[in-house]
């Protein structure tokens, strides 16, 4: 299994302001069972974060910029405040928090600035020092797939090791291509699928199949990413990182949606609260 994950965590959220003036996006909370089945909340990055845990990562890089204290803080153990708490008679939250420290306390984790709001291409390439030579997984701090994260993450390794590839990701299959970044599918056997061509927020979509912000990739990326220019956001691009390795022959692919996975995201107020709808139906099945 891949043991390092790098998370970019270092978007501004302005299209969530003003909670997200002193919130991190990724930190807003969304709905999850708790150890005794009730319903509770948790924040984004922390759901993340045990999901790959879960998943057998054990090294991770968080890539943080300006105003995001709160999430270092989060994943800081505090055993006083649970003493507080269970003072207070609050054993279920302390027990999971006791389980959420443990995690954490079986982690190696690293906190890498990112000074200036670069691009998600610039984020991963700051874990470059981190990653070395490795494979690693790279995961969107503010995206989460819906059920069973972990097996489809275990189930992405796996393909990655016996394909040889050098990138393999995640998709998703949309009403409006445009906002997102799309694959052209190529060659396609049983649910992977060869990428012929990646690009961002297209004008003209070559297929209604987004990416989902989960990679798994081979060290040679960030070679790429140092050769990148930014797009025309002015910002550098992992799609466009992801064409050039089709350019230069390496192997890229993708997999198929599953039909009863849902992709949640916070970008958005829309999007938020369709992540709180999702996440507390599946909370209750």
């Amino acid at each position: 299994m891949i043991e390092k994950a790098v998370i970019p965590a270092a978007g501004l959220g302005t299209r969530l302001l003003p909670t997200t003036k002193e919130l991190p996006k990724e930190m807003i909370p969304v709905f999850t069972r708790a150890r005794n089945g009730s319903i509770a909340l948790k924040p984004l990055l922390q759901l993340i974060f045990e999901k790959l845990f879960n998943a057998g990562v054990r090294e991770f890089c968080f890539i943080v910029g300006r105003g995001k204290r709160a999430i270092e803080d989060h994943f800081t153990p505090d055993y006083s405040y649970l003493e507080y708490l269970k003072r207070r008679g609050k054993e279920v939250v302390v027990k999971e928090m006791e389980e959420f420290y443990r995690k954490v306390e079986g982690s190696i984790i690293i906190w890498v600035n990112q000074p200036k709001p670069l691009g998600f291409g610039d984020a991963v390439l700051k874990a470059s020092p981190f990653v070395g030579n490795e494979p690693f997984i790279v995961h969107a701090g503010d995206t989460l797939i819906l059920p069973n994260e972990e097996s489809r993450i275990k189930y992405l390794g796996r393909i990655f090791t016996e394909e040889g590839a050098d990138a393999i990701f995640l998709l998703k299959e949309v009403d409006d291509p445009r906002a997102y970044g799309v694959i052209e599918p190529g060659k396609i056997e049983g649910d992977l699928i060869e990428v012929k061509r990646i690009v961002e927020k297209p004008e003209e979509p070559p297929s209604n199949l987004a990416v989902i912000p989960i990679y798994i990739f081979d060290s040679i990326i960030f070679k790429i990413l140092r050769r990148t220019k930014p797009g025309r956001r002015g910002e550098i691009e992992l799609t466009d990182a992801i064409q050039k390795m089709i350019d230069w022959g390496l192997k890229v692919y993708a997999l198929k949606p599953l039909k009863d996975q849902f992709w949640i995201d916070i970008g958005t107020p829309d999007m938020y609260w369709r992540a709180l709808n999702i996440s507390y139906r599946e909370s209750k099945d």
